[in-house]
């Protein structure tokens, strides 16, 4: 059941995040934000650690100023996960953090100033591997473009893009990836659209202040779906007024529905009708919750009664179908054990746990051989 995505993706020039490849064909990555106060390392630290166990693969932290560039030193030696610095206005800010190991500096050009000063940030970045995002964003376009456009449209967020790329053009620096952020999702998916037919570099995807948790993630979802179901995107974000862990969970919930990740368990459950012969939802609730640390990519089906409930088991690792008296779990695709209400959970986490266990025993044997 571990189906190929049908999605060709654009073909983008490969930059490297850290330890992360983004573009070319690496997977598309995904990441957030932290939120709390940079310049509290432990409670910065202790965030990125969260995001990082819940699988983000980039994060972001927020440094408006000098205090917070030495406190992101501090923070910078106690993490693994690849940092990505956002700066604003203040070049200085950014030559230090690149002296203190930051893996990529988000910036716009245009809004450092003078070209002596863009120019001694991009030599740092030049000098220290670091690649550039440029993230335009339609609540802060340039007050000319406002002007000529009248409001944010799709070629005025592009237009905006495309002037900070000549700044790095004109500086011979190529390896940036770019965004166009606007919380309308038409606004965010035409810019896009228009940029990933006009430059080279990787894009950076978001639908930016989309909302508070339920809202912001359907907008998203409809947003950066369309993109990537075009090909379009190379590292995701998913803006939430939310614990940003869950910005990560959604982000990966979404590539996996388009077969463009594979991370943990996907689980197939129906929407509970009165067919069922166990409480779908408490079950399904259940297992998320005991499962949530699981990182290898596993199908599980659950399924309320045998309508619908067979099918979908024998096309997953492990399948269970309400029955009566007792409900029929499915291993591989065979039937495997007849189980009641009462041990239902603990027998379905014990056997997702297992078929985990082996299926890391065999690939740790693959490499071992290979």
């Amino acid at each position: 059941m571990h189906h190929e995505s049908p999605i060709k993706r654009r073909k983008s020039r490969q930059i490297r995040v850290g330890s992360v490849l983004v573009g070319g064909d690496a997977p598309i990555s995904v990441q957030s934000m932290t939120n709390t106060e940079t310049c509290d390392v432990a409670a910065t630290v202790a965030q990125i650690n969260q995001l990082q166990a819940v699988g983000a693969d980039i994060v972001r932290v927020s440094v408006p100023s000098m205090e917070a560039a030495e406190a992101f030193g501090e923070i910078r030696k106690q993490v693994t996960l690849p940092l990505v610095a956002d700066i604003h206005f203040d070049y200085k800010i950014a030559l230090r953090v690149a002296d203190l190991g930051v893996d990529c500096l988000r910036i716009n050009p245009g809004n450092i100033g003078r070209e002596d000063r863009v120019r001694a940030v991009v030599d740092a970045a030049r000098h220290n591997g670091i690649p550039i995002r440029i993230g335009v964003n339609a609540g802060s376009l340039e007050k000319d473009l406002q002007k000529k456009y009248g409001e944010p449209t799709p070629q005025a967020l592009v237009d905006s893009a495309l002037r900070h790329v000549d700044y790095l053009d004109k500086l011979d620096f190529q390896d940036f990836k770019v965004s166009v952020k606007a919380s309308d999702v038409f606004m965010a998916v035409g810019a896009y659209r228009l940029l990933a037919a006009q430059i080279e570099q990787p894009l950076h995807l978001g639908i930016t202040e989309a909302g508070a948790l339920r809202s912001g993630t359907v907008k998203s979802a409809v947003g950066l779906g369309m993109l990537l179901a075009e090909g379009i995107g190379d590292t995701i974000r998913i803006s939430l007024a939310a614990d940003p862990v869950e910005e990560i969970k959604v982000g990966f919930d979404l590539l996996k529905s388009l077969h463009l990740r594979s991370r943990g368990i996907n689980f197939v459950a129906c929407p509970s009708c009165s067919r069922q012969n166990f409480d779908v939802i408490k079950t399904m609730n259940e297992l998320e919750a005991r499962l949530e640390d699981v990182v290898v990519p596993l199908d599980v089906a659950v399924i309320g009664c045998v309508v619908n409930g067979p099918g979908e088991a024998k096309e997953a690792d492990i399948g269970l179908t309400g029955g009566s008296p007792n409900n029929l779990i499915y291993v591989g695709g065979t039937p495997d054990q007849k189980v009641d209400n009462a041990h239902l959970v603990d027998t379905l986490e014990k056997l997702i746990r297992d078929k985990i266990a082996a299926k890391q025993a065999l690939d740790a044997n693959t490499i071992a051989r290979g």
